[in-house]
């Protein structure tokens, strides 16, 4: 028997290889190899499989707390400029509550220095113009409008208090300026009368005083703070406002009517009598017999009698050491004790006493002494001039 060759058929031909023979055969030496890989190697796929996705959720997470981070300081960011809107605008109500004392302190001053019931023909301290007008802020309130507009009101709010706040220091200056050039001009007045100022205005009994003089000027007023400076002018309109009243209480006015002539100095001349020379202590005034005489200034009658050579004589003290005297009177018309007021009459023009004809002898005394009438006549035409002014 004779064998064949397994690669060859039965006719003798060769055989030819099967194509999905080799394909299955090539699938499972794929499939072997993986399994193998798979089994081998399965724990390191695993490992960087899970540090990818770790890695994801790691960018993940830092992308997403970047975020919050930025929202949270957005919000925390939108709080502060809204707490600080806040705290502005209640420190715009407080300055605005502060400025409205200011005013009504500035209006104070103002009333103090421009009223009240002053002796006719004593000029009253200039007003030194209007206190500025204080209208009520607008304040911006969150959440109604833009933050923008908000702010912008808030810059034109503070921007107006501050414009008013300067307006009322300007004020105080001017209102300062006024009450000293006021209590300038009185001074001026009583040392034209020939007095110390000090005499009608003393300081208080006790005080230590001195220092050389500054001028409140609206520099030193600031210097001072704004109640320190009303407080400062607040003394110098008290004092002007003294200062006025007393100086309506001295002798400036004219004993008679219109502008009566003189006919005797004082000082020394001869004398009518001896024609010798002596001392002339008053004025005389040329007069109608008859004539009214009037009071100077107000008083108390000190003396109303016969005085020698005065003949009927009239005393009146005004206080302060000043007193004033009319001699020769036909006919007196006021009692001892009696309080007058100025223009009052006091007797009438006579000749009675050393006289040698109608007129009637007018002086003035400071401390029994006595001293020129023609000072304080003077004087009273210059505070008659400043009134008109």
């Amino acid at each position: 028997m004779t064998l064949t060759d397994p690669a060859q058929t039965p006719s003798g031909a060769p055989r030819r290889p099967r194509p999905w023979l080799a394909a299955g055969l090539a699938a499972s030496v794929l499939w072997a190899g993986t399994a193998t890989y798979l089994v081998l190697f399965r724990d390191e796929a695993l490992t960087r499989i899970l540090a990818g996705q770790m890695a994801m959720r790691t960018t993940y997470e830092a992308r997403i707390a970047g975020l919050r981070d930025r929202i949270d300081g957005a919000a925390s960011e939108r709080a502060e400029s809204e707490t600080a809107l806040a705290t502005r605008v209640e420190a715009a109500l407080a300055r605005q509550a502060e400025l409205e004392r200011r005013q009504a302190a500035l209006s104070g001053l103002v009333d103090v220095a421009t009223t009240g019931a002053l002796p006719p023909g004593v000029p009253s301290l200039p007003r030194g113009g209007a206190a500025p007008t204080l209208a009520p802020a607008i304040l911006p309130v969150p959440g109604r409008r833009g933050a923008l507009d908000a702010e912008n009101g808030l810059i034109r709010l503070e921007a107006r208090l501050g414009g008013l706040e300067e307006a009322q220091g300007a004020q105080l200056g001017r209102i300062a300026t006024g009450a000293e050039a006021g209590l300038a001009r009185l001074r001026a007045v009583v040392i034209r009368a020939g007095l110390d100022p000090a005499r009608l205005l003393p300081a208080a009994p006790g005080a230590r005083l001195g220092g050389p003089f500054v001028a409140l000027d609206p520099a030193a007023l600031a210097r001072q703070g704004f109640d320190g400076g009303v407080a400062a002018v607040g003394r110098l309109i008290g004092d002007g406002r003294r200062m006025r009243q007393l100086v309506g209480e001295l002798p400036l006015r004219r004993p008679l009517p219109g502008e009566p002539a003189v006919s005797s100095t004082f000082g020394p001349r001869l004398d009518p009598f001896t024609r010798g020379f002596a001392l002339h202590t008053g004025i005389d005034f040329r007069a109608e017999l008859g004539e009214p005489a009037r009071a100077t200034a107000p008083g108390l009658v000190a003396e109303a009698e016969w005085a020698g050579g005065y003949g009927n004589m009239v005393e009146i003290d005004h206080g302060h050491g000043l007193a004033t005297r009319f001699g020769h009177l036909a006919r007196i018309a006021v009692r001892p004790g009696q309080r007058i007021a100025a223009g009052d009459v006091i007797g009438y023009v006579g000749s009675t006493g050393r006289s040698t004809g109608a007129h009637l002898h007018y002086e003035t005394r400071i401390d029994g002494d006595a001293v020129d009438p023609q000072r304080f006549l003077d004087a009273g035409r210059s505070l008659e001039r400043t009134a008109g002014g």
